[in-house]
């Protein structure tokens, strides 16, 4: 079965079919906070620490690191923004990364710095993007994100998406990344915009899985974006992704209701031996005094 590796410098985790479902930490990405960008943008860093400690100590696998900002040249500004957060969050957190970038200059930068073993995000199918990043990936050792859209967009047809994938795995090979160095994004849709996205998705998965042999992950939220209680609703489709296959997200894990979720799918689909990783989590705490408790044992009265 695919087992894709990613390392820090002291940490390895693993993304695979057999392994519990991988949290990809989705905070530092400036895309829709204001006051993240802004920081971004006047070489503050105290945010992205921030959210790396706290992700980390929430129970995230794998921190994801985007600095794009839309506001100004990404070409120009990303790489030095981009390579200075690595450098950051590795100061604050052991866990391996995710360098997150659409320029090529971008991921080179963080690559430059990385330590370990991070996962690269993301390449697609358009042939520019595929001659620029798959060298970087095999230069690096590293494995990558493959995202399935190409030239004509993203595809609301599965099959043709299925397609991209299929394309991105087989050039890569002919650069000798193997498969199990591939986690292929099936681009999740709102389901709001458009009702058989979750299903798409399902079967996606499903094909990816029996067909390529590899792993796949996606940005878990976009499925509910626009609708009431997403909270809700986010939590619901990674379970249910997961249960068809899908070995990783990228979402937040300081939402409780979505590392219930992935807690949940771990245990039912018989991913959390004898339940310990459920139980530690979720069992009631021993009321105070009794055995195990914060007061421990029950002293003895002393008889007069």
């Amino acid at each position: 079965m695919s087992r894709t590796i990613v390392a820090s410098a002291s940490k390895e985790h693993v993304i695979g079919f057999d392994e519990p479902f991988t949290i990809i930490g989705e905070r530092i990405n400036p895309t829709g906070r204001k006051k993240l960008a802004a920081e971004l943008e006047e070489g503050n860093f105290e945010t992205v620490k921030a959210d790396a400690i706290a992700q980390t100590a929430a129970g995230a696998h794998i921190l994801d690191v985007n600095c794009g900002i839309s506001a100004v040249d990404p070409n120009e500004t990303e790489p030095p923004l981009l390579r200075k957060a690595v450098e950051v969050v590795q100061e604050v957190s052991d866990l391996p990364l995710c360098i997150d970038s659409s320029v090529t200059g971008a991921l080179a930068a963080g690559l430059e710095v990385a330590k370990g073993r991070p996962l690269v995000n993301s390449v697609t199918g358009e042939e520019e993007k595929l001659e620029a990043i798959l060298p970087l990936v095999k230069k690096y050792d590293v494995p990558v994100v493959a995202i399935c859209n190409d030239e004509t967009g993203i595809s609301e047809d599965p099959d043709v998406r299925f397609a991209v994938a299929k394309k991105i795995v087989e050039r890569a090979a002919d650069h000798g990344i193997p498969a199990h160095d591939i986690v292929v994004d099936p681009l999740v849709m709102p389901i709001g915009a458009m009702n058989s996205a979750g299903v798409q998705v399902f079967r996606l998965v499903r094909r990816l899985k029996e067909e390529l042999g590899v792993n796949t992950t996606c940005g878990a939220s976009n499925v509910g974006f626009g609708m009431p209680n997403r909270r809700v609703l986010t939590a619901h489709f990674i379970a249910m992704a997961a249960s068809h296959g899908l070995t990783s997200a990228i979402m937040n894990p300081l939402h409780e209701e979505d590392m219930a979720a992935v807690f949940a799918a771990n245990l039912l689909n018989g991913k959390d031996p004898d339940s310990r990783a459920w139980t530690q989590r979720y069992k009631p705490a021993a009321p105070e005094g009794e055995a195990g408790g914060r007061g421990g044992r029950r002293r003895r009265r002393r008889r007069g």
